[in-house]
């Protein structure tokens, strides 16, 4: 038996999505490292993928960003 095992800790009616297993669950069942939330609804933890591929795809074109420039310098080493 481990002295010091470790929980995941969650409130009933926070919702994660779950990256590893891909799908939602009802306060966090697997380690924070492998999940998108807390939400507030089952039907935005359903939609997570979508909506971080919305984010990205903004900040890709947000022009307040330059990172094209520092990945270009960082693809020459």
């Amino acid at each position: 038996m481990s002295l010091f095992k470790r929980t995941t800790v969650g409130k009933p009616g926070e919702w994660f999505y779950c990256l590893r297993h891909q799908k939602v669950e009802e306060g966090p069942e697997c380690p924070a490292k492998d999940r998108f939330g807390p939400y507030g609804t089952r039907e935005e933890a359903e939609n997570a993928m979508r909506t971080a591929h919305e984010r990205n795809k903004e900040w890709r074109n947000d022009p307040r960003w330059h990172d094209d420039d520092k990945q270009a310098d960082d693809n020459e080493d």
